[in-house]
């Protein structure tokens, strides 16, 4: 892609690491010390007692796993169940279901409707919850393995409610991410990942886009001006790579290609050293021929 000229970049701003796919796992705590073995037994020195091992099931709450019950069966109500249905299902005496419900109902988990329990909005919260994770965890999946497969770090963006928004990052060791020394939000003029989005908005989103963040120069490629961008994205052909060589940070080249993702503007990116610039389209190229099987798995990046 043809560079613009401009004045010098503006000094950095200090590194801030890309956004990864998967929060880091958090470090165990280290182990206890065991305690020194006690001392034998001997003439004048009485054995210490033995503290008897509680069975396991002394430990347990018993009223948590009676509404636990209570939970799992409302679930498979889904036009829900009067409170006599549920006690009777879960073995439960009718005076402690109906003690269980109140409480559920009262701290959300349940809701109570002519009579009937459904589940409540904190039980559907918890849900989602998981359901969240694993939707993330297949858009990492799906990126680590063109990460592998391309031997670069890949990215994963959408363009909502007004916003740039990267999803997920997939770097290694060995090919590390583009440094955030820019937020990418406000800098979408100058990175790929930014300029694929907004070429697949129409001319008022555009514009209105650049109202909030209007073009600046970051390094002496960047686009010069809003009206230079704008001719630029009309010019963008439909649906093909967008390349950008140093326009966000000086030694980096990077391509990103469109994707249809319901009516969400979306792209998946690559980026690379400049002295290996010449891998650049051939891989942009390949991302775009085999990511149709995967458009499944970041389809569920809309609602993470």
């Amino acid at each position: 892609m043809a560079t613009v000229d401009t004045a010098p970049a503006e000094p950095h701003a200090p590194p801030v690491p890309p956004r990864p796919c998967v929060p880091q796992v958090q470090r165990p705590r280290a182990a206890a010390v065991p305690g020194q073995p006690r001392p034998a037994a001997g003439p004048g020195r009485a054995r210490p007692p033995e503290v008897p091992e509680q069975p396991q099931a002394a430990t347990l709450i018993g009223s948590v796993q009676r509404a636990m019950r209570l939970l799992e069966t409302v679930a498979v109500h889904e036009y829900g169940a009067p409170a006599k249905q549920l006690a009777r299902e879960t073995g439960l005496a009718l005076p402690t279901a109906y003690h269980l419900l109140r409480t559920l109902v009262h701290e959300g988990y349940l809701r109570r409707d002519k009579g009937l329990f459904f589940l409540g909005d904190a039980a559907e919260r918890l849900s989602s919850s998981g359901a969240q994770q694993k939707r993330r965890g297949t858009v990492a999946d799906t990126l680590a393995y063109w990460r592998d497969s391309l031997g670069a770090p890949v990215y994963y963006a959408l363009y909502r409610a007004g916003e740039i928004e990267v999803v997920c990052v997939s770097e290694s060791r060995e090919t590390p991410a583009v440094e955030e020394w820019a937020d990418f939000r406000e800098t979408g003029h100058a990175h790929a990942i930014g300029q694929c989005l907004l070429s697949q908005l129409d001319e008022e989103a555009r514009r209105d886009h650049l109202s909030r963040y209007p073009v600046r120069s970051l390094t002496p490629y960047s686009v010069r001006d809003d009206n230079a961008l704008l001719r630029r994205l009309a010019r963008t052909p439909r649906m093909e790579p967008v390349v950008e060589r140093q326009e966000y940070a000086l030694g980096t080249v990077c391509a990103a290609i469109p994707i249809t993702v319901g009516t969400t503007a979306a792209a998946m990116a690559i980026s690379l050293p400049v002295h290996q610039s010449e891998q650049l389209l051939p891989a942009a190229l390949r991302l775009q021929a085999g990511i149709g099987r995967h458009l499944g798995a970041l389809s569920l990046s809309i609602s993470i």
